[in-house]
């Protein structure tokens, strides 16, 4: 299966398995005559709520994706600004920039690493920033201008925060009490949806597959939304690193262009 094709569908194959196996116990208890639930009122109210409760926790977990979608770009947005703020630092001998361009490589691969390896930790993150926090001390200390400093611990506190933030997703999950109301919800509708009683064969089946196919497919989307961080072969909700990974090729154009002519400010 292709990655786009799976990463697209591959969780909407795992709710239809789901649901095959529940339809063969659906089927059975057809057969068996157990499908004694009539339609009515009340039934369709409760599948009808549990369906709206699911959209609603769906939802909040959806707000939290968005805000984690945008980690990648503001990440590479402040890493790009350093860098491209060392290279106009004026400066007599141009080491001190270029150990601070090193450093900051290094703080970049692992945040990329970190990320799409799953072992992403704070604790390498700041000893990295540790690192670079030094390189500014000895850039004041060569007389480089207040303002400049201090645009360059703007752009690392932007670092640091996101960091931050993305530490706290990873390992925090969305309300605990919310997951249980959503699962208790999909059970109670399926639970409910194998004895219900209909004249019609082929619309009960129908009927069967449409709902708990939706709802299986949304609770799993829920649970995979949790951590969008959480990169691999099983995850289908995964923030977009793209500008994050180009960054290193970015880097090395950058590098390269100033070997070429060490007067260019890069």
């Amino acid at each position: 299966m292709e990655p786009e094709f799976k990463r697209k569908w591959g969780l909407m194959f795992k709710a239809l398995l789901i649901m095959l196996a529940l339809l063969f116990l659906r089927t059975a208890i057809d057969l068996a005559g157990y499908d004694i639930i009539p339609v009515n009122r009340v039934v369709g109210a409760f599948i009808t709520g549990a369906i709206f409760t699911i959209a609603i926790i769906f939802t909040g977990t959806f707000t939290d994706f968005k805000e984690s979608e945008k980690a990648g770009s503001d990440l590479a947005s402040a890493l790009k600004a350093l860098y491209n703020d060392s290279c106009v630092l004026p400066l007599n001998d141009e080491a001190p920039a270029r150990v601070f361009r090193q450093h900051l490589r290094d703080l970049h691969r692992t945040i990329r690493d970190g990320l799409r390896e799953n072992r992403f930790s704070l604790g390498e993150v700041n000893r990295a920033m540790d690192v670079l926090n030094n390189d500014v001390r000895t850039l004041s200390f060569l007389n480089v201008a207040p303002p400049l400093i201090a645009k360059l611990r703007n752009e690392m506190g932007s670092i640091d925060r996101i960091c931050n933030r993305i530490e706290v997703i990873i390992r925090t999950d969305f309300i605990p009490a919310a997951y249980a109301l959503a699962e208790l919800a999909t059970g109670g509708v399926i639970l409910l949806m194998l004895f219900i009683h209909l004249d019609n064969m082929f619309e009960s089946t129908t009927i069967f597959a449409i709902v708990c196919t939706m709802l299986i497919g949304l609770l799993l989307l829920i649970h995979d939304m949790d951590n969008p961080f959480e990169f691999g072969p099983d995850a289908y909700a995964d923030v977009d690193l793209e500008s994050l990974v180009f960054l290193e090729t970015y880097f090395d154009e950058q590098d390269a262009a100033m070997a070429k002519n060490p007067l260019s400010p890069g």
